[in-house]
């Protein structure tokens, strides 16, 4: 068995610490560094992670002995700087979405990640959440019929950000999964939003999608919600899944419900509409925390050359919609193609 993989994390405010948590606990990564700017974070980290080393200059953390790879959890406008020095460096990374703040970044670190031979992976989560794979397969396996639309609600109070709108701080999770799903990217992005505290960062918007096939997908987004809400609706010509992230245990929810529309009538008064109501079961989903399942594929990425599930295309591809969904709402709302993802994302099997 090789050596451990040495870690360090970068950003020990929000979610560094829940990174820096599983890989310390899997017995094939140690975390050996840890940087931020704030001593206090790094003093209660410290607490933690005994024989880590703390930094608070980065390019001093990049020199610390068994370094193998760095994992970046800091704002979003720092991405690209630091994920750029980590892979000069000889590091591996792993960036938490979105990946950089325009694809202009993503793709020089792309560039970059192969001309080094180097794991680029992005933190799209939610790729590899147990419940979220389970409803890839049921509807690549036709479990509802034909996909009609998505419906995404992602709510809650705070927490406002400073260099991102609500729509690039939340609708990321719902992107990864829509596109994972589909199997393919957009055509078109509408967005609509207002900013009620900060001018130019809008604290809720709508997002909708346009796809092949007449398909459909809408994302809601608010940091003004009095309740916490982590909801996607699946509509299919034969069944509908509720996706409630917050619940515990039943997660999924299959509804044997649809709209029929009569084959064959001769005059208005013959058409009518028809509606089933079936039954309501949940399919058992396997409970594991998707941030270990995440941080164990990038230790195979990097040990056993395993190609990430969520590498550097994919996070380019996300950024590409985040900079539509920006440009429609600087045109209140108007559609905005989404150029060049089919080229990058090629059609693939979403169960796989």
């Amino acid at each position: 068995m090789s050596n451990p993989l040495g870690i360090a994390v970068v950003g020990c405010g929000y979610w560094g610490p829940n990174l820096a948590r599983n890989f310390e606990r899997n017995p094939r990564s140690r975390v050996l560094a840890l940087c931020d700017i704030e001593a206090r974070r790094l003093s209660r980290m410290k607490d933690l992670y005994p024989e880590a080393s703390c930094f608070t200059d980065f390019a001093t953390m990049l020199e610390a002995p068994g370094v193998e790879a760095v994992v970046v959890a800091t704002p979003v406008r720092s991405h690209f700087a630091l994920a750029k020095a980590a892979l000069l460096a000889g590091k591996h990374v792993l960036v938490e979405k979105p990946m950089a703040s325009s694809s202009a970044e993503c793709a020089e670190l792309i560039a970059l990640a192969k001309k080094q031979c180097l794991v680029l992976l992005v933190g799209h989560t939610y790729l590899y959440s147990s419940p979220v794979r389970k409803i890839a397969s049921i509807i690549a396996e036709g479990g509802i019929g034909e996909l009609k639309y998505i419906n995404c609600q992602r709510l809650n109070l705070g927490l406002f950000q400073s260099d991102i709108n609500v729509a690039w701080d939340l609708a990321p999770h719902d992107l990864s999964i829509i596109q994972h799903v589909l199997g393919e990217p957009p055509l078109f992005v509408n967005c609509q939003g207002n900013a009620h505290f900060t001018p130019g960062i809008e604290d809720v918007t709508n997002l909708s999608l346009t796809f092949t096939q007449q398909r459909f997908a809408t994302i809601q987004s608010s940091w003004l919600e009095p309740r916490k809400v982590r909801q996607i609706t699946f509509v299919g010509t034969g069944k509908m899944i509720v996706y409630d992230d917050l619940q515990p245990l039943e997660k999924i929810r299959i509804h044997d419900v649809r709209v029929e529309c009569p084959p064959h009538y001769e005059s208005f008064a013959e058409f009518q509409y028809s509606y089933h109501y079936g039954d309501c079961y949940l399919p058992r989903v396997e409970q594991c925390e998707p941030l270990k399942v995440m941080c164990s594929h990038f230790i195979d990425c990097v040990r056993e050359g395993v190609t990430p599930l969520t590498n550097g295309e994919q996070g380019m591809a996300m950024v590409r919609i985040l900079e539509a969904s920006s440009e429609s709402l600087r045109a209140r709302g108007g559609a905005v193609p989404v150029a060049g993802l089919r080229e990058l994302l090629p059609v693939e099997s979403p169960a796989a």
